[in-house]
């Protein structure tokens, strides 16, 4: 079955959130929520998660899945937001065990599994509805990212970007540039005109923001992952690159609500909510 697919472009953080239903009337996915944050102020928004709350309301839709692709390090999660107000069951690949371990040390609670109401083993299938999905193991930018594959779509997190961007870095903890490799090259034998959709776009040249591409379009014109790119030649290009990018602005912050499943940090005595900035960790 085709899913139907609406998409939400965040301009702040580049982040595409996904509405993935069969039909007005039917059970729907949101995958990818966007939490509005000011690094500046410390101010929380929910701007760009309401344009999602009105189109599901609009089209008479019912939450389903709340779909984390891997713990976010540009955006905070949305997903406590969404799921108070038209419910759902919040999920991320079980490999998240994995990213809160690496990042123990830095702060003294990461976040409990148990914060997520379900977590994806690979290739664990799962219904939206009437369509039919399945969660893909794709490690590589980190441990834990799942791609999820619903009907004839594909949402692959950051696994890839648009053909003229590439590939995500895997300079974070438990990343692997071959790892990424193998992933990308599972997710591009997957039939020629599968739809792929990505979670982030970074337009070069000036051009629009695009997020549908697909796989004979990635395995022909893709700047890092094109057909005749070996395993070698890819994790030399990606290792020398990483070693060029700062740091998202929003890891610090990010991290920290994101392996909560999108929970904010409880209020203190004086009722403020904090997150913590480790000094000289890095």
């Amino acid at each position: 079955m085709q899913a139907q697919i609406q998409a939400f472009f965040d301009d702040a953080t580049a982040t595409i959130t996904y509405v993935v239903f069969a039909g007005p009337g039917t059970p729907c996915a949101i995958i990818d929520p966007v939490l509005d944050f000011d690094p500046k102020s410390g101010r929380t928004a929910t701007a760009s998660a309401d344009r999602v709350i009105e189109f599901v309301r609009a089209n008479a839709l019912s939450v389903a899945w709340l779909l984390e692709t891997h713990a976010h390090a540009d955006h905070l999660s949305a997903a406590p937001w969404l799921a108070a107000q038209l419910g759902g069951k919040t999920a991320i690949g079980a490999g998240i065990r994995s990213v809160q371990r690496a990042f123990s040390a830095l702060f003294a609670d990461p976040g409990e599994t148990t914060r997520f109401d379900h977590l994806f083993e690979p290739d664990d299938t799962f219904a939206i509805g009437a369509l039919q999905a399945r969660a893909l193991h794709v490690p590589g930018h980190t441990p834990a990212d799942m791609a999820y594959a619903i009907g004839d779509a594909v949402f692959v997190g950051d696994t890839l970007f648009m053909p003229d961007v590439g590939t995500a870095r895997c300079d974070f903890p438990g990343g692997s540039a071959a790892l990424l490799y193998r992933s990308v090259r599972r997710i591009l034998a997957l039939p020629a005109a599968t739809r792929l959709f990505m979670c982030h776009d970074y337009p070069p040249g000036g051009r629009t923001p695009a997020w549908e591409t697909t796989v004979a379009e990635q395995r022909a014109h893709n700047i890092h992952v094109h057909e005749g790119v070996s395993e070698t030649d890819f994790v030399a290009m990606r290792s020398a690159r990483d070693a060029t990018l700062a740091m998202p602005t929003l890891i610090l912050p990010a991290i920290q609500v994101n392996l909560h499943a999108g929970q904010l940090p409880p209020p203190e005595e004086n009722g403020v909510r904090y997150l913590k900035i480790p000094l000289n960790a890095f």
